[in-house]
């Protein structure tokens, strides 16, 4: 936007709010003022109201009062990057800001502020914001109970106007035809008319072509002019912190046309890391073709399409991301990403992909990228750069653990088809193998797990934990480790005992480097306190000051042991042997 147009736009209705801050005195988020009025009157606090009121302009450098006059400014002067980064800290919320300058050199700038996403409140200071007048006041429980209840509508199902059946590409719909017939196993849909096919499928309703149908079906120049948004770039770069692209790819043809092309392109640059021990012969690909699919359809099924921004598609020779307009839909969040059935952003779209074999059911597409991705030894997928106003996904290429690869081939080989491992015992197990501390197990998977002899308990109550079967550390040639993590309570005991014999007493720190290279200290810890529960162990002073020594359950058995054995000698005296 020019400065000419933005000094003709008014605060109400064109939601922008201008601050001469000639100076660049505008607080970023309140300061030390105390008013709370006052306080809400800075940075964050308009942010969060024009987001809530569904975006604006926050302008520095013009006056307030009409006439917009231009005074320049030098709020955030060579920090507008900055400023960008801690209004996302802050907020959550993903602003753009602008410096434009007039024929004398005025610096205004600009700070772009995103419309909230359905259902979404923001706050300042825990409290939701709106703009009244000039001034920053609580949103009323009437707006707040309105927002929070929102569903977000269907764009994939509203009528893409001035459109007919003659704008959509015949070999696409042969595409989808051919792929429902199959999906369905019904080979009488292919003799159907594409009119009769169209509209079993809803994707036209009374001779109307909807978004779905332009999105899937839609000539490339058609899809151009009425849905740009809905192209896909597909970016290379050789290094991860290299800013411009080698090579970048647009594609903007019809959904069902361009999905092969997509995954030829991306294959173009792959490779397989080879796997080869004993009975076991395979190839791990770079990127897993059945992994990258279903996170670009996902990410065509269930983006924000109200939204002008394109699917991109990020590669690399080690890693792979995928970003997609809009945050996740309502009621997933990254806790419940793999656990939760939400309902589909785009119903019509998403019900079309899933009748014709392209998308998993709601839920299960996300379980198929984490179980493939897992059983193959890779990190996890990581969502973690996900908000909310996009999902990104980022997919290694790297093996992280050959051995898990190994452990979990072994596994699945000899297990039927309706008996292979869920996607839950893979994340399980994987966690496991990490030793993840966040992570909290699911009593019916372990149980499942333990009983198909995958994993082992070791410890008690609040000491259980868990480790791979033995097998693993076989394939990972680190039996000394499995060794390390079979210990139980007395057989440190015993060894313990004898320090304490040599020395009397003893700190947490001797009893670690007694186990050094067999125990961590995690482990030494747990089993030192369990002694001490049982009396076994005498635990004296605080701190660093801690010492332990042998404890007076331990000093009774001995009692009794020497009382029998004192017992047992004078009988045999008495008997004369």
């Amino acid at each position: 936007m020019k400065i000419k147009e933005l000094i003709l736009l008014k605060e109400s209705e064109d939601k922008v709010e201008f601050k001469e801050a000639s100076g660049g005195n505008v607080s970023y988020n309140g300061g030390a003022k105390v008013d709370i009025s006052k306080r809400r009157r800075c940075i964050l606090g308009y942010i969060t109201a024009f987001a809530n009121e569904g975006g604006g302009y926050l302008v520095f450098g013009i006056k307030e009062s009409a006439p917009h006059i231009v005074v320049g400014s030098r709020q955030s002067e060579n920090a507008t990057g900055e400023l960008e980064s801690n209004i996302y800290r802050d907020t959550g919320i993903r602003v753009k800001t602008e410096e434009l300058f007039d024929a004398n050199g005025k610096r205004v700038l600009v700070i772009k502020i995103p419309s909230r996403p359905i259902g979404r409140i923001f706050k300042f200071e825990d409290v939701p914001l709106m703009r009244i007048g000039e001034e920053l006041k609580p949103m009323s429980d009437a707006q707040y109970l309105k927002i929070i209840q929102e569903q977000e509508p269907d764009f994939s199902e509203k009528i893409c106007e001035g459109l007919s059946i003659d704008d959509l590409a015949d070999e696409a719909i042969r595409k989808m035809q051919e792929a429902y017939s199959k999906k369905q196993n019904n080979v009488q849909f292919l003799t159907l008319t594409k009119e009769q096919v169209l509209n079993d499928l809803d994707l036209v309703v009374d001779n109307k072509v909807t978004n779905a149908a332009v999105i899937l079906l839609g000539k490339e120049d058609v899809i151009r002019k009425k849905i740009p948004q809905a192209s896909i770039m597909l970016e290379y770069r050789k290094e991860e912190g290299k800013i411009t692209f080698d090579q970048r790819h647009s594609f903007t043809g019809p959904f069902f046309l361009e999905t092969d092309k997509l995954w030829e392109t991306i294959n173009l640059r792959n490779g397989s890391f080879p796997i080869q021990e004993g009975p076991f012969i395979f190839n791990i690909p770079y990127f897993n073709n059945e992994v990258i699919r279903e996170a670009i359809n996902n990410a065509v099924a269930h983006r924000n399409y109200s939204l002008a921004s394109e699917t991109v598609i990020k590669q690399y020779d080690s890693r792979l991301d995928i970003i997609s307009p809009g945050g996740f839909p309502i009621g997933v969040t990254l806790e419940n990403l793999i656990s939760i059935s939400s309902t589909p952003r785009n119903r019509l779209l998403t019900d079309v992909l899933q009748k014709t074999g392209i998308v998993e059911r709601s839920g299960q597409g996300i379980d198929k990228i984490y179980y493939q991705t897992l059983k193959e030894g890779k990190s996890e997928p990581d969502y973690s750069k996900s908000d909310d106003f996009q999902v990104e996904l980022h997919l290694s290429a790297i093996i992280e653990d050959k051995a898990f690869a190994l452990f979990i081939e072994s596994v699945q080989s000899e297990l039927n088809d309706d008996e292979k491992l869920s996607v839950q015992e893979i994340i399980h197990l994987n966690n496991i193998r990490k030793d993840t501390r966040s992570f909290i197990p699911d009593k019916k998977v372990i149980k499942q797990l333990l009983s198909r002899e995958l994993i082992e308990q070791r410890g008690k109550t609040k000491g259980t934990y868990y480790v791979l079967s033995k097998a693993y550390y076989e394939f990972s040639d680190e039996k000394g480790k499995y060794s390390k993590t079979s210990w139980d309570k007395d057989q440190a005991f015993m060894v313990i005992l004898q320090h304490l014999k040599k020395f009397e007493k003893a700190k947490m720190q001797d009893f670690v480097d007694l186990f050094q290279g067999r125990l961590s200290r995690k482990q030494v810890r747990s089993i030192v306190n369990k002694l001490v529960e049982n009396k076994e162990l005498k635990k004296s002073g605080t701190g660093k000051g801690t010492y332990y020594d042998i404890g007076e359950n331990y000093i009774k058995s001995m009692e009794v042991i020497s009382k029998a054995l004192e017992l047992g000698f004078q009988q045999m005296e008495n008997n004369g042997e």
